[in-house]
């Protein structure tokens, strides 16, 4: 009877495979087979079929594989294994390796074990196994320990090596010997005979690096030179971490100008590293003389020194400068990489420069250098901050093109731009496809979208975002919170929106100064005055100076109460202010004083600055400004600042007109702000009429979008209260809200023509016929308790008061 055929070993698959190709069939098998083996398996029964077909070579390399993993387990089975074999039984090199392997893991003891178990199985101590032992000791802090092993080497009568030397000086350079020490073990091995090398020097430099050793550090680098070692980039490392600790970066110039005068000149490099370190001090005159240096002695910059250098000019704001760099790079034929181009995109991407960014991205493709995800978040980013929604659809549609799988920083970028121009359904499609193509939303995300939908007051549709967040367990920050308030204060919920704030603190989310100054929006669009005061004292209690928005929404809600010497004091602070030039001019805009046109330049030098804060601080900040100076009676005033603000690119979904139809959308808009919008469109619908050009069908005033529109309630909400009663009130009764929709106040061709018959040609008769005049008038004097007009104004401007009069008594009511 024949006997059964033993199973064969069935050792699964190996957790981790070696790379195929990267060593001969049977030592990949090998490994793969190791590395499969359970905790318990027979390593004999392994190696069975490679009896006599690997040699100690062989095993070595699989020694070095397992030694990359970190794997010792497995090498010291197999070593255990190989010392009771005669076939495999392992030599010094092998010895050498397993020491290594060991000491890296920090288990000295066997260490320790196997290096005095070599000569008892016949195999010899040598400087390489002495060596292991030293590095191993060394390594994990026990310098004393290698300073015995080499006494005892030296005992065993073989000569250390320079690897020896190294090591040792290393270990205890790491462990703290004195540098006493030091020097010592560095004349010890010269008075043997041994030469140091790069790797002594730069290992006695790093050690006056990390000590502060000025003049030491100083001492080695001229001893380095002297013995023709040419220092390499760690050289200049250590010198610069030396002297900068110390604050004498140029000492290392100094240094560096030596080795020019003797006719060793530094590489690239070298300079590099002096320059980065004047670049995080922020030198930036000692930096540029770095440059200049490097450049005189025809040593040519590479691409990393300009990158440190535009960096740094970025950091401080100094564009023109960064501009000029980056010219000159281009001019001296060195090629920007991806890493300069992203450094620029950053730079004037936090700077404000939104279009310039898009320039860049178009002459990176034009030279052919290949962009990276870095670069299209930035790029990105910079387009959702600035508003730049066509640019960053296309910038999409570019990376889509080209294969390349958007991050969840690109498409949170590309959220934020449409949100800045209010498309809402574009930005829940990209939100969408996001998470399609496995892009998981982040908290940057959702407080995109929130504070899209925040702006535009669509508190469900913000709602709806949070309630998404609590389901994917994300925790909701301080945007989070003030992304909702902003919601319920824009239509008009100024309770739920203090519930919020409050809901805020109980989450334990520290309120910031962008949540003090929502609060004080809800205050003064309540009409609440102590209330609003209050809160303005609170901003400046917290140790924040309030912004200028802060200060136009507390003018703006004494002016609806007709408190006026309140509201001369904070635009006499605002004047005044010896901290914030932006405060002094608004201040002084509001008042009228800078109405010229040369005065008009620092406005728009203010106005230049808010637009580099990006779209969500502009829409604040005109909003604000609008409604102070629209119930301050500066109503030619807030439409200049309202054209101030569309040239800048604000509110884009503002006037829109087809041949049928002629839109203004102020939904987004504070009532101030929505009331100067309508009162602009009014008069370009009457002119048009006067030019007898084609009218659209319909005249439509946008003042609540999204779900609400659905809903009567939406009637009643702040802007859309004041609009369509300012509507009626100026164009007898040619408006109503539309029948489609409540979020939209309509009239027909037929009935808007009628507005021709109501409008009035000014006094001068050069200028167009208007349906509204938009006049400043005189600031009523402290106490008073109505609008002075000035002696010209007649009746004709009296029937424009009284509506505006019953528009902000009928808000106040809402309100209250």
């Amino acid at each position: 009877m024949a006997r059964a055929r033993p199973k064969e070993m069935i050792l699964g698959n190996p957790s981790v495979t070696v790379e195929k190709g990267k060593y001969s069939y049977d030592v990949e098998t090998l490994i793969n087979k190791l590395s499969s083996l359970p905790p318990r398996g027979s390593i004999a029964r392994c190696l069975d079929i490679f009896k006599n077909k690997l040699s100690l070579n062989d095993f070595a390399l699989v020694f070095k594989e397992f030694a990359q993993r970190g794997d010792w387990q497995r090498s010291l089975r197999l070593f255990k294994y190989m010392q009771r074999q005669i076939w495999c039984k392992p030599n010094e090199h092998i010895y050498t390796i397993m020491i290594g392997i060991l000491g890296r893991e920090g288990l000295l003891e066997k260490c320790s074990e196997v290096f005095e178990e070599m000569p008892n199985h016949g195999v010899s101590w040598s400087v390489f196994s002495f060596t292991a032992l030293i590095n191993a000791y060394g390594r994990n802090g026990q310098y004393e320990t290698s300073l015995q092993l080499l006494a005892r080497m030296k005992r065993e009568k073989i000569a250390p090596s320079l690897l020896t030397y190294n090591t040792v000086i290393n270990s205890c350079a790491r462990g703290g010997l004195d540098w006493e020490g030091l020097l010592g073990l560095f004349a010890q091995m010269r008075h043997e005979g041994i030469q140091p090398d790069l790797v002594t020097y730069n290992t006695l430099l790093n050690a006056c690096g990390r000590r502060g050793l000025g003049d030491e550090a100083e001492m080695v680098f001229r001893t380095m030179n002297e013995a023709g070692i040419v220092p390499d980039v760690t050289t200049h490392t250590y010198l610069v971490e030396a002297f900068g600790k110390l604050n004498k970066l140029e000492k290392v110039s100094e240094l560096l100008r030596e080795m020019e005068l003797a006719g060793n000149l530094p590489d690239v490099s070298s300079y590099n590293v002096l320059l980065e370190a004047h670049s995080q001090s922020g030198s930036i005159n000692e930096a540029m003389g770095v440059f200049r240096q490097m450049q005189k002695v025809g040593c040519a910059p590479n691409a990393s020194t300009y990158s440190i250098l535009l960096n740094l000019y970025g950091r401080y704001g100094r564009y023109d400068e960064v501009r000029d760099l980056f010219l000159e790079m281009k001019v001296s034929s060195t090629e920007p990489d991806a890493a300069t181009y992203n450094i620029l995109i950053d730079v004037f991407g936090e700077g404000g420069y939104f279009n310039e960014v898009v320039t860049l991205f178009h002459d990176m493709v034009e030279e052919n250098v290949e962009p990276n995800m870095e670069t299209y978040e930035g790029l990105i980013f910079a387009c959702g901050k600035g508003g730049l929604y066509e640019d960053a659809r296309k910038i999409l549609l570019h990376m889509q093109s080209n294969g390349i799988v958007p991050s969840a920083g690109v498409y949170n970028g590309v959220i934020e731009a449409y949100g800045q121009a209010a498309l809402y359904e574009e930005a829940l499609v990209a939100f969408n496809t996001m998470q399609e193509v496995g892009s998981l939303p982040t908290i940057e995300t959702y407080n995109s979208l929130v504070a899209m939908f925040g702006r535009g007051g669509l508190y469900r549709e913000a709602q709806a975002i949070v309630s998404h967040m609590n389901e994917s367990e994300i925790q909701r920050n301080e945007d989070s919170f003030n992304g909702l308030i902003e919601s319920f204060t824009q239509n008009g919920k100024y309770e739920n929106a203090l519930t919020t704030y409050m809901e805020m603190q109980r989450a334990r989310c520290t309120p910031n100064e962008r949540s003090l100054e929502a609060i004080l929006n809800v205050y003064c669009s309540a009409g609440l005055v102590e209330e609003s005061k209050e809160q303005f004292l609170a901003i400046k209690e917290s140790g924040v100076m309030p912004s200028v928005i802060s200060y136009c929404q507390l003018v703006s809600v004494y002016a609806k109460n007709e408190r006026w010497t309140e509201a001369y004091e904070v635009l006499d602070e605002m004047r005044t202010s010896r901290v914030s030039n932006a405060h002094q001019v608004i201040g002084t805009m509001i008042k009228g004083e800078y109405d010229d046109e040369s005065n008009w330049q620092m406005v728009e030098y203010v106005f230049a600055k808010v637009k580099c804060e990006g779209c969500a601080y502009g829409l604040r900040f005109y909003n604000a400004l609008l409604d102070a100076l629209w119930w301050l009676g500066q109503k030619a005033r807030a439409a200049r600042v309202l054209q101030e603000a569309i040239k800048r690119g604000l509110y884009p979904e503002l006037f829109r007109c087809t041949k049928l139809l002629w839109s203004v959308d102020v939904h987004r808009m504070s009532i101030g702000g929505s009331l100067t919008a309508v009162s602009v469109w009014l008069n370009d619908i009457c002119n048009m009429m006067v030019n007898a050009e084609e009218l659209p069908e319909l005249a439509t005033a946008v003042v609540v979008r999204g779900d609400m529109e659905k809903t009567a309630d939406s009637r009643v909400f702040p802007v859309a209260n004041a609009v369509y009663t300012y509507l009626r009130n100026q164009t007898s009764s040619c408006f109503s809200f539309a029948p489609w929709s409540n979020g939209r106040i309509v009239s027909q061709q037929s009935q808007f023509k009628k507005l021709l018959s109501l409008s009035k040609r000014p006094e001068d008769r050069s200028t167009k016929k208007v349906l509204i005049p938009l006049i400043d008038f005189d600031f009523p004097l402290p106490g008073t308790k109505a609008i002075v007009r000035d002696s010209k104004n007649d009746l004709k401007y009296r029937r424009k008061r009284d509506a505006d009069d019953r528009t902000e008594t009928e808000l106040l009511a809402a309100a209250a």
